[in-house]
């Protein structure tokens, strides 16, 4: 009876260390690949005790090989000026499907993210990480990755 309970959790180990190690593969740079929309809402946090509400709809198209391309229509507080503004980037991607990007608009400071990948990597849910700025959303994979 030791013998087989033995086995058997010999057996559980493995099975379960096979799958770690299968899922630790499971995204690239290259999973992101493609054209993403997403929303964005959140706060800003002014020095003097007041916040601004930042919304906005974006664009992005991820190369595949880090870098990124991006339309932007966003404002703060209600204002969204017309047209798209655009901006470029950076991200890397981890084998456990989270990863950072940067993104860069002319005259601002670049914006830093961290993001989780879901659903075959077709949905993201991202947080930005600069200081004073209460950031979040959700992007989802709007036309299939071109390999």
């Amino acid at each position: 009876m030791k013998s087989r309970t033995s086995q058997l959790l010999v057996i559980l180990a493995l099975a379960a260390s096979s799958t770690v190690t299968a899922r630790a593969s499971d995204c690239t740079i290259r999973t992101m690949k493609g054209a993403w929309v997403q929303h964005l809402q959140g706060l800003i946090f002014l020095p003097d005790g007041t916040s601004l509400v930042l919304t906005g709809v974006t664009k992005s198209t991820y190369a595949g090989l880090g870098n990124i391309a991006v339309l932007d229509a966003s404002g703060v507080n209600g204002n969204v000026p017309p047209g798209w503004r655009a901006g470029s980037g950076t991200y890397t991607v981890n084998p456990d499907c989270t990863g950072t990007e940067t993104i860069s608009f002319p005259g601002q400071a670049d914006i830093h993210a961290q993001f989780a990948l879901a659903q075959s990597g077709n949905k993201l849910h991202y947080v930005n990480v600069d200081p004073s700025i209460s950031l979040s959303g959700e992007a989802e994979r709007f036309d299939a990755p071109k390999m």
